[in-house]
């Protein structure tokens, strides 16, 4: 929707992986660095954990966009709350293979020689399973089970295991022993400092086709920086919003109050409420509910009114701009 008004080729802050916009931090390097020398060694487990929104998937997916066509057999599973052998159904599935209505030792053979041809044949098969950290012991015991395939003396499966922080503490778990004895390289992504906060916007704008309009101050930078903490996707979700207010109230350049005021919209909304604002304690049978101060009640709720006119005052314009657009495209024809 903005993506017009600031001439962009396309949408620069988009939630959905895309390998175009990587932008290579510190951080970012290092863990390419080990994925790719894990690639060249061909076994084992390479393992990348960070926080929700830290790269991990568009990280793996620009690796995968470099790899040469034909040469690996690659295979993605996200994982959900799985058992050991709906994994190792998943696992077939994703490599294209029948999964449903056999047995398991039926699923294992044909997986089995399904990748020693695809060895046979010059290809390299490799598993990318993102979300590991939802898996339980057992399943992950399978993936390590998967790692015991070989041809000659050759692996028959390397597997990239992407996950959050607690998966960390799921592998110095005594049942992982074995696991951990077969990983290649591990790296925690964290998140980008000021400066890499700041070109990683700028990376991205420019990657969309941006020209300069809009501007940004140093303070917005700063703001954005402050409030997201450097995680990329927090850094996307608010700068996605930056642009559409730009867009709504026509301005070519943005500073820290512009900012201000779209993150002070955001945390009125449900899925950026503070996390720190806990219920009220349970009372005891019997006992008279607690009070609610009518100047802090009243406080909240003018609070809340103002920015539920704020919001409404936004899309007014969007709605003039839409319904001008419509028109004037049946004027036209």
């Amino acid at each position: 929707m903005y993506e017009s008004y600031y001439q962009l080729r396309d949408k620069p802050f988009q939630l959905n992986p895309d390998p175009r916009f990587f932008y290579a931090s510190r951080g970012h390097k290092r863990a390419f660095a080990y994925l790719e020398y894990g690639l060249s060694l061909g076994e084992g487990f390479i393992i990348i954990t960070g926080d929700v929104g830290a790269g991990k998937t568009t990280l793996v997916q620009s690796l995968l966009r470099k790899l040469e066509n034909g040469a690996y057999l690659i295979a993605e599973l996200v994982s959900t709350q799985l058992d050991a052998e709906d994994t190792l159904r998943s696992i077939a599935a994703a490599f294209g293979l029948k999964a449903e209505g056999i047995t398991k030792s039926a699923l294992l053979k044909g997986l089995e020689d399904y990748l020693r041809l695809a060895v046979r044949q010059g290809r390299k098969p490799l598993l990318v399973v993102d979300e590991v950290q939802n898996l339980n012991l057992r399943a992950i015991e399978e993936l390590r089970m998967l790692s015991n395939f070989h041809e000659g003396d050759k692996p028959l499966l390397q597997s990239f295991l992407l996950g959050q922080p607690g998966f960390r503490d799921t592998l110095q778990s005594p049942e992982m022993l074995q696991l951990r004895q077969r990983v290649i390289a591990s790296y925690h992504l964290g998140p980008l400092d000021r400066a890499e906060t700041m070109q990683y916007i700028l990376h991205r704008l420019k990657t969309a086709g941006w020209q300069g309009s809009p501007s940004f101050s140093e303070g917005a930078f700063d703001a954005i920086f402050q409030f997201t903490a450097g995680v990329p996707r927090r850094i996307n979700t608010l700068c996605d919003r930056i642009l559409l207010f730009g867009y709504l109230e026509e301005r070519t350049h943005l500073g820290s109050s512009a900012v201000q005021e779209v993150i002070s919209d955001l945390r009125q909304e449900v899925h950026h409420q503070h996390a720190n604002q806990e219920p009220p304690p349970p009372r005891e049978e019997g006992t008279a509910r607690p009070a609610t101060p009518d100047s802090a009640l009243m406080d909240r709720m003018d609070g809340r009114m103002v920015a539920i006119e704020r919001s409404v005052s936004r899309l007014i314009p969007l709605v003039r701009k839409v319904l001008y657009t419509l028109t004037s495209g049946k004027e036209n024809e």
